[in-house]
């Protein structure tokens, strides 16, 4: 069955929408955390780092922490999955170089690319919205097995310079940034929370259920669901 909309942008989750939770957590996650260590000693003064220095030791309380415990509480956090400004930061600064250099090419669902392009030619703006930073978002869709996907896209935000994903002023934030009026946006994701959080900004949304993804068991709610982009039919409606 398809699921249709009349939308003018299109907002996209990345991590179990996407993207299969498993790479970012099998491939991403350990070449961050084998160069934490090296990027706290070695890179300390660069503005970028020191802020996130900064905020990690606001965050635990510690402000004399040292780069072992620096180290050893991004490694932790990075094993409870928490959505830490400062981790994410850094996270992107490791990544970004990583998929410079060649060292990582992001992975897609097979129906993701086409249906992307299929939408930007039909003039619908297209937006990614992740936990991960901005700098992560770029190198992300710069490096894809389908080379760069950077001009399909219209806006990248995380959660600083949007906000929380599962809080609805972060995408009221986002409405207005882009200027775009709610009802003309449509969210995808597979986070109920987020989809709660962006049907109470007056956004259209829609789940993405994928079989075998973390949180696929929880469901969606009473939000329209899919399980692959190749249902999506989309509209373009207006401003």
């Amino acid at each position: 069955m398809t699921a249709s909309f009349t939308a003018r942008s299109v907002v996209l989750d990345i991590e179990g929408t996407i993207s299969a939770t498993g790479f970012v957590v099998s491939e991403l996650y350990p070449y961050s955390r084998a160069r934490f260590g090296s990027l706290l000693t070695d890179r300390a003064a660069e503005p970028e780092v020191s802020r996130a220095v900064r905020q990690i030791r606001e965050l635990i309380g510690e402000p004399d922490a040292d780069s072992a415990l620096l180290e050893r509480t991004l490694c932790r956090w990075l094993d409870e999955d928490r959505k830490a400004a400062p981790l994410k930061t850094l996270q992107g600064i490791i990544w970004s170089e990583g998929f410079a250099r060649g060292d990582l090419v992001s992975d897609f669902y097979p129906d993701v690319i086409p249906a992307l392009r299929r939408w930007h030619a039909a003039g619908i703006r297209l937006i990614s919205y992740s936990s991960g930073s901005v700098a992560a978002q770029l190198a992300w869709y710069r490096s894809t097995p389908d080379g760069d996907l950077l001009p399909l896209l219209d806006g990248l935000y995380d959660t600083e310079n949007a906000g929380p994903k599962q809080s609805p002023g972060s995408y009221r934030a986002i409405a207005a940034d882009l200027a775009a009026a709610p009802g003309s946006l449509l969210y995808l994701s597979d986070r109920r929370a987020e989809l709660d959080a962006a049907r109470a900004a007056g956004w259209s949304t829609l789940g993405v259920r994928r079989p075998g993804e973390r949180y696929y068991g929880e469901g969606v709610g009473d939000h329209p669901e899919t399980a692959s982009f190749d249902r999506i039919g989309i509209g373009r409606g207006r401003a």
